[in-house]
């Protein structure tokens, strides 16, 4: 029963969604050319259930690319209108296009002179009709069974908000580095903007992780005790040959090897490496694509010098 009614839902919403994709027009592309015309911001305006989804829109277009900021229409009526300039873009939302809070901003933007874009469920209203470039977000019905909670119509002002942001971040070329500077705190976003250069520890000064292909393993696991990094790298010419971790160490002592062997017949040849420009995404990639556990590994710069060592453990605490 229940599920039943979570279907019609779903259906009802997705026509909604399907009838205001038919009705796009060539306001769509004067709306988006409006805003990256603007010198501003976007100041998306709505009160109630509008206003939540104009909260949404405007997060969604500042992490995006587009400067935007959400006001409360009712709030702007006692002095938050201060934060319109003539130089911005107004996007109002409401599904009536007669809210009287919206309504009563007009006299102060049109004098600001601030361009409006109205994202409306109706075209024949004064509010309407005041906009420069009207957005068509009308539906047939809310799905809500007594049809009065605004469900399709939040539904689809959202998908046009999103719409219109993506069409922006092409306009714009907002790349995957853009998205990081505006995410400097989330892990998706330090996936992007970090690089390995950040967190990698550097093969310089006595403690450094580094030996000789003809040095013996007691040696070596000396050297491991003192950087703490759980592993060494064998160097030659500043070249990488080969890596040794914990790990190997657990293996050969297994195997019967003595300490007395040089590390260059114990190591890995070759290892996995990474380069100083990688971003920490690329790298988390490489592991997963390499499908081996691996927790050390050698960074080079991009000419192949040894310039680090990184630990896993490094990505995954600052992810």
């Amino acid at each position: 029963m229940h599920l039943k009614e979570a279907h019609r839902i779903f259906d009802a919403e997705i026509a909604g969604i399907e009838r205001a994709k038919a009705a796009l027009s060539a306001s769509f592309d004067q709306a988006v050319d409006c805003i990256l015309q603007a010198q501003g911001k976007v100041v998306v305006a709505g009160i109630g259930k509008s206003g939540i989804i104009g909260h949404k829109i405007a997060a969604t277009l500042a992490s995006t690319g587009t400067s935007a900021v959400y006001l409360n229409a009712g709030e702007a009526l006692h002095g938050d209108l201060g934060v319109v300039n003539r130089d911005d873009v107004v996007l109002m939302l409401s599904n009536s296009a007669a809210t009287t809070e919206l309504a009563h901003m007009l006299p102060s933007i049109k004098q600001i002179g601030a361009k409006m874009i109205g994202l409306f469920g109706k075209s024949d209203t004064a509010l309407a009709k005041a906009c420069d470039v009207l957005l068509d977000a009308s539906i047939e019905q809310e799905a809500c069974p007594l049809g009065l909670a605004p469900m399709t119509s939040s539904t689809v002002a959202l998908v046009i908000g999103d719409a219109l942001a993506s069409a922006l971040m092409q306009a714009r070329g907002f790349r995957p580095d853009d998205f990081a500077v505006y995410h400097p705190g989330g892990s998706l976003g330090r996936r992007l903007l970090l690089c390995v250069r950040d967190v990698m520890h550097a093969v310089e000064g006595a403690q450094a992780p580094v030996v000789a292909p003809d040095i013996s393993l007691k040696d070596a696991l000396a050297v491991m005790s003192v950087s703490n990094l759980g592993g060494v790298i064998i160097s030659e010419d500043g070249r990488i040959r080969g890596v040794f971790t914990d790990g190997d160490l657990r293996r050969h002592i297994l195997q019967g090897c003595t300490l007395e062997a040089p590390i260059r017949e114990v190591m890995t040849p070759d290892p996995v490496s990474v380069t100083a420009s990688m971003r920490l995404g690329e790298v988390l990639d490489l592991m997963e694509a390499t499908n081996r556990k691996i927790y050390f590994v050698p960074v080079s710069t991009d000419d192949g010098q040894l310039c680090g060592a990184l630990r896993m453990h490094d990505i995954v605490s600052d992810l």
